[in-house]
């Protein structure tokens, strides 16, 4: 997925572990929340902003049915009852009252336009049809534990830098704590947001993905006003034993168009 400013590349040389440490962090919650749903064989269903496919993967086995979508979608491994296609979600058209269930995980959050997208999804429901949105509030995720003060420090000027490079290219880091509200405005009922947060520990996929971002951000955090030095010293606090903190809240949000 990518739009004007977008930060990531799925052809970049991080891509791969970024989304290795995206489904490790979050596949459970995603796939227990769809499963709620019902999704069965005989549904038509959209991922939006497929990334390494492993959502996708999953709903073409419970559904036989499934268009997986990406700007780059190079990630995406074929599999039985899964069409994969180029196309950006926020200039291209959508097929209108065509799926049962449309999922997109970490997108809306990176795109400017994001309520116009979110109505677009809404139309590309069927009457009844569910939309399960993803997404972060970044505005929390405390440092619980360092090797010392100015470790915490650094970490906490890390998170800082990051968010300025995200909110610079559109994205907005607490959008997940208004996807419900934006989903009711949007004409969906049964609207039902769920919060999920994680204790991270080094080995933990989400203090994986940070340290992947220290080289796949580097020249944007470096002009975000980080050195190389701190950016050396960030992974060191990440890998200490000692280290934990806990995670942003992600927000797993479902609601469904109206029959």
């Amino acid at each position: 997925m990518t739009t004007t400013g977008y930060v990531f590349d799925n052809h970049s040389l991080h891509a791969a572990e970024q989304h290795r440490c995206l489904a490790a962090a979050h596949d459970p919650a995603t796939f227990a929340r769809l499963a709620q749903t019902g999704v069965r064989k005989g549904w038509r269903c959209l991922e939006v902003g497929a990334g390494g496919g492993s959502v996708a993967h999953w709903l073409a086995l419970r559904s036989g049915s499934v268009l997986a979508t990406d700007v780059k979608p190079d990630h995406v491994a074929p599999a039985p009852g899964l069409t994969v296609t180029r196309h950006d979600v926020v200039r291209d058209p959508l097929p209108e009252d065509e799926f049962d269930l449309v999922h997109a995980r970490l997108v809306l959050q990176h795109l400017p336009e994001r309520e116009a997208v979110l109505r677009k999804l809404v139309r590309a429901l069927r009457p009844g049809g569910w939309l399960q949105l993803d997404e972060y509030d970044k505005t929390y995720g405390p440092v619980l534990l360092a090797p010392d003060d100015e470790s915490a420090r650094l970490y906490e000027k890390f998170l800082a830098a990051k968010e300025r490079v995200f909110a610079e290219a559109g994205s907005d880091g607490a959008w997940g704590r208004r996807v419900a509200a934006s989903m009711v405005a949007a004409g969906l009922v049964e609207v039902d947001p769920v919060p999920v947060v994680h204790p991270w520990r080094p080995d933990s996929p989400g203090v994986r993905l940070l340290v992947g971002l220290t080289h796949q951000l580097r020249d944007r955090l470096v002009a975000a006003g980080l050195t190389d030095d701190d950016l050396r010293r960030v992974r060191d606090v990440l890998a200490h034993p000692g280290f934990r903190a806990c995670s942003s809240v992600f927000y797993s949000v479902r609601g469904r168009r109206p029959a």
